[in-house]
């Protein structure tokens, strides 16, 4: 289980929680958490859904059988945006983007996506 550990950790982190907050969002505790992320414990069924639907990825990432951290949400939304030609030419031109213009793109998505919870 160390693959998991260590996946939820990076996606606790990723997502900007620390433990208590990752804690209360699934109903647990900070030392539950902890023991998680110090492979002292393994999750319920149950506490693994909610872990990947709080940190928007997918089971199969957090247990190390996919390496596509992306929730199916998150899959069918790049799907919409994939078939909407206008977005699509923005999206394939991304990687001609400068590191400053796509920080300062992440930056006001991540505004955006606060701001849309």
């Amino acid at each position: 289980m160390i693959v998991f550990a260590k996946r939820l950790k990076y996606m606790r982190k990723y997502r900007n929680l620390s433990q208590e907050e990752l804690g209360k969002k699934v109903n647990s505790t900070k030392g539950t958490i902890s023991n998680y992320e110090n492979e002292h414990s393994t999750p319920s069924n149950e506490m693994l859904v909610q872990l990947a639907n709080v940190l928007d990825t997918n089971t199969d990432y957090l247990l190390g059988r996919s390496d596509s951290m992306e929730s199916k949400e998150s899959e069918e939304d790049f799907e919409a945006f994939r078939n909407r030609p206008d977005l699509e030419v923005w999206y394939r031109n991304l990687p001609k983007s400068s590191e400053e213009e796509l920080e300062m793109l992440k930056e006001m998505y991540e505004i955006w996506r606060k701001r849309n919870k």
